[in-house]
C-alpha cells in the first residue's frame, strides 16, 4: 500500500534516512570522522553544554633507600576540563511540488535527494571545524608559512613538531592534505614505494598513506597546498545522535508543495593544550589564510 499521508512519510523518512545519513557523514567528512568526539553529557537539544576532562599528573617524587625513602608527599587530584557547547546547527532544505517525489525515494540508500541534504549539511560542519584551526605560535611554532611542497624533509620536520610537543604516541597522528600536497607525497617515490612504506589501511573509503608516524588522507574540500596534521584530541565534535528530518505542508504559506528539511545540532572547540596538538602548513606567506 502506497504512503501518502504527511505524517506517515515523515516517520519514514526519519526511520530511514537519519540512520544512513550518519554513517554517510562519518565516512565522507574526514575531519569529523577523526577528532575527538568522546564527552560527559547528553546533547537533547540546542545549547546544552558537555565536558571533557583529564587528570593531570602529579610530579612526584625520587626517593633514596636508606636516606629519605621511608615517606613520601602526596598532592591533590587536579584536573584540566574543557566545556563545549553545542550552538550550532547545520540545516538544509528543499521545496518539492508533489508528495511523491520524496515517497518514491524514501527507501532507497541512493537517494538524490538525501545525498543532497547530506552533502550540505556535511559542508557546513566540515567548514566550521577548519574555522576552528588555530594552532601555536610559541617556540616551537606549530604555524608553517611558506610551505611549497611537501616532501620527505618537511614531513620529518612536522613529525618533529608533533614528538617535541609530546602528542600522544598512539598511532593516531593524522595528516589531511589537499590534492597539490598529497601528489607531492605520491610523487615522492622513498614514501610511496612498498619497499619503504609499510601496508595502507582503510578509513573513509580511502586507502591511508602511512608516512613519518602520520595517516596522510587526501581531502579535497580545502584550497590549493594546504594541511592540517594533528592528533583527535586536538578538537572536540559534539553532537546530537542523528540529525532531525521534517516535512510540511507550505499550504499555510499561501503556496503549493512541501518543504523538507534536515537539520543537525552541534558544537565544537579545542581540546585541552588542542592548539600544541596539531600543525597548519600552508604555501601562503603568513597566517592561518583561508581555511
Amino acid at each position: 500500500m502506497a504512503i501518502t499521508d504527511l505524517a506517515a512519510v515523515t516517520n519514514q523518512v526519519q526511520q530511514f534516512w537519519a540512520p544512513l545519513f550518519m554513517e554517510e557523514l562519518r565516512e565522507n567528512h574526514l575531519l569529523g570522522a577523526l577528532v575527538n568526539k568522546e564527552y560527559d553529557g547528553d546533547i537533547k537539544q540546542q545549547g546544552d553544554t558537555v565536558y571533557v576532562s583529564q587528570i593531570n599528573a602529579p610530579v612526584g617524587q625520587l626517593l633514596t633507600v636508606g636516606t629519605d625513602a621511608d615517606s613520601f608527599n602526596s598532592e591533590a587530584l587536579s584536573t584540566s576540563r574543557v566545556s563545549v557547547v553545542a550552538n550550532r546547527r547545520a540545516v538544509a532544505a528543499f521545496e518539492v511540488a508533489d508528495l511523491a517525489q520524496i515517497q518514491s525515494q524514501i527507501g532507497s540508500q541512493d537517494s538524490a535527494i538525501r545525498k543532497a541534504l547530506m552533502f550540505s549539511v556535511m559542508a557546513q560542519v566540515n567548514d566550521h571545524l577548519y574555522s576552528l584551526v588555530d594552532p601555536s605560535t610559541s617556540a616551537p611554532d606549530h604555524l608553517l608559512n611558506s610551505i611549497s611542497n611537501m616532501d620527505a624533509s618537511q614531513l620529518s620536520a612536522i613529525r618533529l613538531l608533533a614528538a617535541v610537543a609530546k602528542w600522544p604516541n598512539d598511532g593516531r597522528w593524522y595528516g589531511l592534505i589537499d590534492p597539490s600536497y598529497y601528489s607531492d607525497v605520491l610523487n615522492a617515490a622513498t614514501m610511496t614505494s612498498s619497499d619503504y612504506v609499510p601496508d595502507q589501511a582503510l578509513v573513509g573509503g580511502q586507502l591511508v598513506n602511512k608516512r613519518f608516524g602520520f595517516n596522510l588522507l587526501e581531502d579535497n574540500s580545502r584550497a590549493t597546498d594546504k594541511g592540517l596534521f594533528f592528533h583527535p584530541d586536538f578538537l572536540l565534535y559534539v553532537t546530537q545522535l542523528l540529525p532531525t528530518f521534517k516535512i510540511s505542508d507550505m499550504h499555510a504559506q499561501k503556496k503549493f508543495g512541501y518543504l523538507i528539511s534536515v537539520d543537525l545540532v552541534f558544537g565544537a572547540g579545542l581540546g585541552i593544550s588542542g592548539s600544541k596538538k596539531h600543525v597548519w602548513a600552508t604555501a601562503a606567506a603568513s597566517g592561518v589564510g583561508a581555511n
